[in-house]
């Protein structure tokens, strides 16, 4: 008998502290204040990596000048040995918070292309932009612009229209970074290299 009071009187001291707690806990969640409607996206600053990938890349390094602050940078990465060569990217999201990718590599153009658009197709399509001729891709999850320069391959990719796709490739300047004697350690130019 006294085991069985000794259980009744626990369930009966964890329901009355039930019943203390949840009422607590439930007016503490109304009253703390809550940001639902605040983007959950953090931009990033990228100038650093990008210095350090002008420094180490063997091809100038494309990043986009003159972008509106409603563009936001959310991704940064070089990584100077894979095997799709060195690779550079930076992603963004455009104003209407779709996605636009900015993917250089001095490997193999068909391996990396295929990777960085997912397996858009290319079309008979060209745009225009920054001075040079993109290729047109398309795909059921991303578009791309491509760009083959001598040495280099940059993608312009995402879930952005083509209309944004084309403004980011027409921002775009390729850089090498200064040799610390202040002379250029590559080329340079205003556009990715080509």
């Amino acid at each position: 008998m006294a085991g069985r009071d000794g259980k009744k009187q626990k369930i009966r001291n964890m329901v009355l502290s039930m019943a203390v707690v949840i009422p607590v806990a439930w007016v503490s969640y109304l009253f703390i204040p809550h940001d639902a409607g605040k983007d959950p996206v953090r931009p990033i600053g990228y100038q650093v990596e990008l210095d350090a990938a002008r420094r180490a890349a063997p091809y100038a390094v494309a990043a986009p000048q003159g972008l509106g602050k409603d563009w936001r940078a959310t991704s940064v990465r070089y990584e100077p040995q894979t095997k799709m060569g060195s690779v550079w990217h930076l992603g963004f999201l455009d104003p209407q918070t779709q996605y636009v990718g900015i993917e250089q590599s001095n490997g193999s153009p068909a391996v990396f292309v295929d990777d960085a658009t997912q397996q858009a197709e290319k079309t008979d399509k060209t745009v225009q932009a920054g001075g040079l001729t993109w290729q047109r891709y398309e795909g059921s999850k991303y578009n791309a612009l491509v760009h083959e320069g001598s040495g280099v391959t940059t993608v312009v990719t995402g879930t952005a229209t083509f209309e944004r796709l084309t403004e980011m490739a027409a921002a775009l300047k390729a850089e090498k970074a200064k040799s610390p004697e202040g002379t250029p350690s590559g080329a340079a130019s205003a556009t990715p290299a080509g």
